[in-house]
């Protein structure tokens, strides 16, 4: 008979462990794979982006997927407790750009490693190996789980913290969808979020663009009205499958979302390579650069406004022979190249699986979820945390810092629960 069963050995799993048995719980972790942390120590590219030092206000901006439920989870452990949590385990943190954070060694496996010292420390007990087949519950109160191999483990508390179906070469494959079902929890309906774009624009097909980088750039994702429904000005990548790269990955949910709203239409994508410059102004600038050197081919008069590939394909679209100078040119074509400059506009036609996500979208409703301890509103000692809940944000150590927060809130309430019991 254990305290507290934590069921997934990801960043929310390990930190429920911690919580839970620095509360002097005997606590078991059970992991089906044959190794803790796998998630922990790819994320930040293998860097581990820990959290990030902005306001929570700042934060939950960045979480658009119910960012606004961990006020209060926050008030219990927040992102400078993270900051603290691990410089007290001997992992120095250095600030990186927007707030986030990474260890002074650029290695995530530190950060995973100073996390099993203190699970041992405290006897965190390891179950590897052993996928859990589900929960066992009487009418009125979580008991314990069953493994497929038909073990069981009782206990007074659980906390489910497998994670949602991106990346699921790290494990997490939605296992905990079912039970949550079974106990009683509604789980919203499942997507792609923070993932590459596909498209079968001519271009996008024929691979001219296929890796080209825009730096910079202000992709605007546009409803079936024309009307824009988010712009993220970021980097982005044009590949042989369609887009990628940073503003791309943070359209993409919203992408997803116009796409259930119109019925698998095509959702159009704009970006403006110049921003700061709209159709009007970047007309005016390109004739006033073309003034000054009239005699110029306008390739090389307009070259410091993009890559040469980019311009040439630009040119292209506009009907500009690059050759010409701009005493040749008319000013409809000068006018058609300012709007493929601000307002280039492709289609786009749904995104990579849910599998080649980095975050998923949906999962446990959070309404059913007590925001100051992560309890079940359904189930007596049942306790989520991580990914597996409808909670999602941007990369950018987002995602982790509500893995890690929502995790010791869990493990934290899951051992004062055990302690009553």
């Amino acid at each position: 008979m254990y305290d507290v069963i934590i069921i997934g050995g990801g960043p929310s799993g390990l930190m429920a462990s911690i919580a839970a048995a620095s509360r002097n719980q005997k606590v078991l972790l059970i992991e089906k794979g044959k190794k803790l942390g796998k998630k922990l120590i790819i994320s930040g590219g293998g860097r581990c982006n820990v959290t990030n030092r902005l306001s929570l206000d700042e934060i939950v901006k960045h979480i658009p997927g119910n960012g606004r439920f961990l006020h209060s989870p926050f008030s219990v452990f927040n992102n400078e407790d993270i900051i603290s949590f691990f410089e007290g385990l001997g992992v120095a943190l250095k600030e990186e750009d927007h707030g986030r954070m990474f260890p002074v060694s650029n290695r995530a496996q530190d950060v995973a490693d100073a996390m099993f010292r203190e699970m041992d420390r405290l006897g965190v007990e390891i179950l590897l190996d052993s996928p859990v087949k589900k929960l066992l519950m009487t009418d009125d109160k979580v008991t314990g789980v069953r493994l497929h191999t038909g073990e069981e483990y009782t206990a007074k508390s659980i906390v489910v913290a497998v994670g949602g179906k991106a990346v699921p070469q790290t494990g997490s494959t939605g296992d905990g969808y079912p039970w949550a079902e079974k106990a009683g929890h509604l789980v919203t309906d499942l997507y792609p979020t923070e993932v590459p774009l596909l498209s079968k624009e001519p271009f996008i097909v024929s691979r001219d663009l296929q890796g080209l980088a825009l730096r910079d750039v202000a992709v605007s994702v546009l409803n079936k009205k024309g009307k824009v429904l988010v712009t993220h000005q970021m980097d982005m990548l044009f590949t042989h499958f369609g887009l990628s790269g940073p503003a791309i990955l943070r359209c993409s949910q919203y992408v997803v979302k116009e796409m259930k709203k119109n019925g698998g239409a095509p959702v159009e994508m704009r970006i403006n390579s110049m921003p700061g410059e709209n159709t009007e102004s970047a007309f005016q600038l390109l004739m006033k650069m073309m003034k000054e050197e009239p005699k110029k081919a306008v390739k090389n008069v307009w070259k410091s406004l993009g890559q040469e590939r980019w311009l040439l394909f630009l040119l292209n679209r506009a009907g500009i022979d690059p050759a010409l100078t701009g005493a040749e040119l008319a000013n409809d074509r000068v006018r058609a190249m300012a709007t493929e400059l601000t307002a280039f506009t492709m289609d786009v036609t749904g995104t990579q699986p849910i599998e080649k996500a980095f975050v998923t979208g949906g999962g446990v409703s959070i309404k059913e979820i007590e925001p100051k301890t992560m309890a079940s509103r359904k189930k007596p000692g049942l306790y989520f945390c991580g990914e597996i809940l409808d909670i999602h944000g941007y990369t950018g150590g987002y995602n982790i810092t509500s893995a890690l927060v929502t995790g010791n809130v869990a493990g934290r309430s899951a051992a004062d629960f055990a302690k009553q019991v």
